[in-house]
């Protein structure tokens, strides 16, 4: 009996915290998961494949959810569907020479967008280092998405690193710099460059749906999920389709419920942006484009959803959440939730990298509290990129309870009274 009139205490919390958060939770209802979900994991979706005629269904779904729930398209569109491009360069030949000197061809890698690039001390290029000790990666994603054209002079300790560039080459967005990295450090006083490669563009969208802050406008707290998955492969008892409902058809749904809610709340302070991503399968190429359209600085915090259809390794009410340790907001999220049985708690599967390995990668490597909220058990998740990941696997009353959990957790950021700490980005790998 005690046990049974805890339990009923503990729902009477959780309604209460519902309410006090603006108006009831129950406005997340398992029926609303349960129709999005069942779209968007739907046969006729097809996997959801990038570059597909079924992706671009699911995005004119995804828009469609976010106009009518009455949100606005991100500022500076008219649509709520976000278009980038990526091309895909297949390399053909490149040769260099620095005061007539002749640079080996394996010394060269040129990300460029141009088929055919012929450059040389007239051409207006801007030479750069990067230098012994400098965080590789992020040192060339500067260069390259700085819209500027650069001659990047590589310090040979780097050599290890410089094939590396090859495959980040191979398909990049689209754009009107081209950025040659040289490995070696001597700054020419003449110099030729020339390249080919074959380019195949290739077009791709997010959908991004904002409600403009009351008191904060240009403060940003972001709530994400992917919405592409692997398309259709291989038959597997007859079942050819990769319906990806928990993989991230359940995050995208989030994404749209909370989208919902937080609308007829209208009592955000800050500015909410709700974007389904897609291409993270192949890459994270949507999160990437989206994530340079913003400010980090002005970005508070980034909920990104990601396999919460399933139960967590602890049972119902309870998600984890990746990178816990790297800022407050976890425990932010927790205190919310005080009273209520739901918990979330630290990644436990930190070996797999997990932080880094979803949308959120992107704004956290540049300080933004983003981080990954998911049930996935990632050591034994059966259905984890099979065709078997389909709706009937998902338990949608729990799904709708970690919805709320969110929604409610997050009330204190999206109100501006609390402000997580921000990743420690000089402890980047």
């Amino acid at each position: 009996m005690r046990k049974f009139i805890n339990t009923a205490i503990a729902a009477c919390l959780i309604f209460f915290a519902g309410a006090q958060s603006g108006k009831n939770i129950n406005l997340i209802s398992t029926d609303e998961v349960r129709r999005i979900e069942t779209v968007l994991s739907s046969d006729a979706m097809e996997g959801r494949k990038p570059f597909t005629a079924s992706i671009d269904r699911a995005a004119v779904f995804i828009a469609d959810e976010f106009r009518k729930a009455g949100l606005q398209p991100l500022t500076g569109s008219k649509t709520f569907i976000q278009p980038f491009s990526m091309v895909r360069t297949k390399f053909m030949s490149a040769t260099a020479t620095f005061d007539a000197a002749p640079i080996d061809q394996k010394n060269i890698m040129i990300f460029t967008s141009q088929p055919d690039l012929n450059i040389n001390e007239r051409s207006g290029y801007t030479f750069a280092d990067i230098t012994k000790g400098a965080t590789f990666n992020q040192e060339v994603s500067k260069y390259v998405y700085s819209g500027k054209n650069y001659i990047v002079l590589v310090d040979s300790s780097f050599a290890a690193n410089f094939p590396r560039l090859a495959r980040m080459k191979s398909q990049a967005f689209k754009a009107d710099n081209s950025v040659v990295f040289i490995l070696g450090s001597l700054k020419p006083q003449q110099f030729y460059i020339s390249a080919k490669h074959e380019i195949t563009e290739q077009k791709l969208a997010n959908v991004v749906g904002v409600i403009p802050g009351k008191t904060k406008p240009g403060e940003y707290v972001i709530f994400s999920g992917h919405y592409d998955h692997l398309g259709i492969g291989k038959p597997v008892n007859g079942d050819s389709i990769y319906n990806g409902a928990n993989d991230d058809a359940a995050g995208t749904t989030a994404v749209i419920m909370l989208a919902n809610y937080y609308k007829k709340l209208n009592n955000n302070n800050r500015t909410l942006v709700f974007v389904a991503f897609t291409a993270e399968e192949m890459g994270g190429f949507g999160s990437q484009y989206f994530s340079r359209q913003f400010d980090p600085a002005k970005v508070i915090a980034m909920f990104n959803l990601e396999m919460i259809g399933t139960e967590s390794k602890w049972g119902k009410n309870s998600a984890y959440i990746t990178g816990y340790e790297k800022t407050d907001m976890g425990k932010i999220l927790q205190s919310n939730l005080e009273g209520t049985l739901f918990q979330f708690y630290p990644d436990p599967y930190t070996q797999q990298n997990l932080f880094y390995r979803s949308d959120n990668a992107t704004l956290a490597r540049l300080g933004v509290p983003a981080h990954t909220i998911s049930t996935s058990k990632m050591d034994s998740e059966p259905n984890y990129h099979k065709v078997s990941d389909e709706i009937s696997t998902l338990d949608m009353d729990n799904m709708a309870e970690i919805i709320k959990a969110i929604a409610i957790s997050a009330q204190s950021i999206i109100s501006g009274k609390d402000t997580p700490s921000r990743v420690d980005t000089s402890q980047l790998r």
